[in-house]
């Protein structure tokens, strides 16, 4: 299958971790397909963040957006919303900003991406300690997407690692074979800008717990079927702390998702198009 001729507009989630942020971007700095542009949707960063990109934009020579709104708690659904807006390309590619993407990521969503369709990665988490250890140049050089090199650096052996070291062929059966359900999920995903757009983005209500996957059940609903690509689009995941938990967002948004599929709901009505005004957004 052709790769897209489309350019594809990258979004990344991110919040106060620039060192986290910096690893995510050299990763889509040695991409194969290099035909994107980056969006980082910052969730109220403080002035580090807004500094390593700008330094990230030289070092890399990618084009980066900085598209970022006031801390005022978590607000992820917002600022993705203001990123899809502030996009240029058709095809959209979800990421975290605590994501590395293997080298041919980019590619493997351009190959699979058709019509009437959304893509499911996957993504290989690592331990708290190895996600610190690695470097710049252990990304750089595909080191971090090595099953063998993170085996020989103390990672425990587990079956998951064939997401990174299952061949195109295998990964290919694999994906076909799996009985795990193409999801939505914010570490890693794809979609037309226009079928986004059709559903009204990510609802704002919601915060962390299940937010990625209840825009694409609303995908589905309106007829968006889901492919999974989670052995063909891989990233590796960097273990961190996540203060932002709340048990009664979890279950809000639970409640909010039940709506979604038992009322077969398309669209929201706290996404981008809404009657109230959001804050204003910067783009840098």
């Amino acid at each position: 299958m052709a790769e897209l001729t489309v350019r594809i507009s990258v979004i990344l989630s991110t919040y106060n971790q620039p060192q986290w942020l910096e690893k995510s971007i050299w990763g889509y700095a040695v991409q194969s397909h290099s035909d994107f542009e980056l969006l980082v949707a910052d969730d109220g960063s403080t002035d580090d963040t807004r500094k390593a990109i700008e330094r990230l934009r030289r070092e890399t020579a990618l084009k980066i957006k900085h598209v970022w709104h006031e801390d005022r708690g978590f607000r992820k659904c917002s600022i993705l919303n203001a990123a899809i807006v502030q996009s240029s390309s058709d095809y959209l590619v979800f990421s975290d900003g605590d994501c590395v993407p293997r080298w041919d990521f980019l590619a493997a969503h351009a190959r699979h991406a058709c019509p009437r369709c959304f893509l499911s990665g996957g993504y290989f988490k690592l331990p708290l300690e190895l996600s610190g250890a690695v470097s710049i140049d252990d990304i750089v050089h595909r080191r971090v997407t090595s099953a063998a090199w993170l085996r020989g650096h103390g990672l425990p052996f587990s079956a998951k690692i064939l997401k990174l070291s299952a061949s195109r062929r295998l990964a290919r059966w694999l994906d076909l074979f799996t009985t795990t359900k193409a999801t939505w999920n914010g570490h890693n995903s794809s979609g037309w800008k226009a079928d986004i757009l059709r559903v009204n983005g990510f609802d704002e209500r919601m915060e962390w717990g299940g937010e990625d996957r209840e825009l694409g059940e609303r995908l589905l609903n309106l007829g968006i079927r889901g492919k999974r690509i989670r052995y063909r689009a891989v990233c590796v995941h960097l273990e961190h702390a996540r203060g932002y938990v709340r048990q009664e967002a979890i279950q809000r948004n639970r409640e909010i998702r039940r709506q979604t599929r038992t009322t077969r709901a398309a669209w929201t009505q706290y996404g981008i198009r809404k009657p109230a005004q959001s804050p204003v957004v910067k783009a840098a």
